[in-house]
């Protein structure tokens, strides 16, 4: 599976590809550690981009493109990758589906994350002013003012990319600003309905968690309804032993009053009448 990540500052697409990469398995592609580990292993491509950038030049496009490719041949991409920050302008686009075609890969699809830019606008300072209240440092970076010039620069030189790939059929958009967990439901049934599937062992393990949760949750839930069943079954228990033992009571005082009843009646039976004198013969009378 391979996808790209469109969105502006702030949508949420690293929290949305940390997602993704720990549900397929596959790599997060970003360009600004691909150049900082293609620098530091020494790598022709590395090389020429650490000339342009010690003289402070911006790293031009075939450059960033021979790093990708690079990185893509390397054993861990061959499930799938996620590409952060490339493409950002068509040419870059072009590009990448050039690699791409010449690689025999193919780009499953590309997901933007629409979100409303004054609403991130009002996210920030809040964020800021709740930061300045409790005392810390707001990092230069993470202003409204510096928000808006990132903004600017993403609908110029990037929004032209949603154009690109919605005219090859590839833009798929998810609404960023539902919750985090819904934003990633959204984005696991568009990769289904690409074709993605993710791989046995992640499944297992995403099964099992959830499995786990649920009978954690399951437990807890039935641990005060079993507790009271049982204390609810003692006072039962107690009365149907108490039933038990009146019961036997009452078969003993029937049984004492029956027995000397039924022993007085048996003995007269037993002896029962005495036997009639023999009749007197007349040789007897005679005498």
């Amino acid at each position: 599976m391979r996808i790209i990540l469109l969105g502006p500052p702030g949508s949420g697409k690293g929290t949305q590809a940390q997602r993704l990469i720990e549900r397929y398995g596959i790599v997060q592609l970003s360009t600004g550690e691909m150049l900082r580990a293609a620098v530091a292993a020494g790598t022709p491509v590395g090389l020429k981009a650490k000339e342009i950038m010690a003289g402070g030049g911006l790293v031009p496009d075939d450059v960033v493109v021979g790093i990708i490719a690079d990185r893509v041949e390397q054993p861990d991409a061959k499930k799938g990758f996620i590409l952060d920050g490339f493409p950002r302008t068509v040419p870059q686009a072009e590009a990448l589906d050039e690699l791409l075609k010449h690689r025999h890969l193919k780009l499953d699809g590309v997901i933007e994350l629409r979100v409303n830019e004054s609403a991130l606008l009002d996210r920030v300072e809040t964020r800021v002013a709740q930061m300045r209240e409790r005392g810390e440092e707001v990092r230069v970076d993470d202003t409204p003012e510096v928000l808006t010039r990132r903004l600017a620069s993403y609908r110029s030189l990037t929004e032209p990319l949603i154009h690109y790939y919605s005219e090859r059929r590839k833009l798929s958009t998810v609404d960023g600003m539902m919750t985090i967990d819904e934003v990633t439901r959204a984005i696991h049934r568009l990769l289904l309905a690409l074709g993605a599937v993710e791989p046995k062992t992640h499944a297992r393990t995403a099964q099992a968690k959830a499995a786990g949760k649920t009978s954690a949750k399951t437990a807890a839930k039935a641990a005060p309804a079993k507790k009271a069943a049982k204390t609810a079954k003692k006072p039962a228990k107690a009365a149907k032993k108490a039933g038990k033992a009146a019961k036997k009571a009452r078969k003993g005082v029937k049984k004492a009053v029956k027995t000397p009843a039924r022993k007085t009646a048996k003995k007269p039976a037993k002896k029962g009448p005495k036997r009639a004198p023999k009749k007197v013969t007349k040789k007897r009378a005679k005498r």
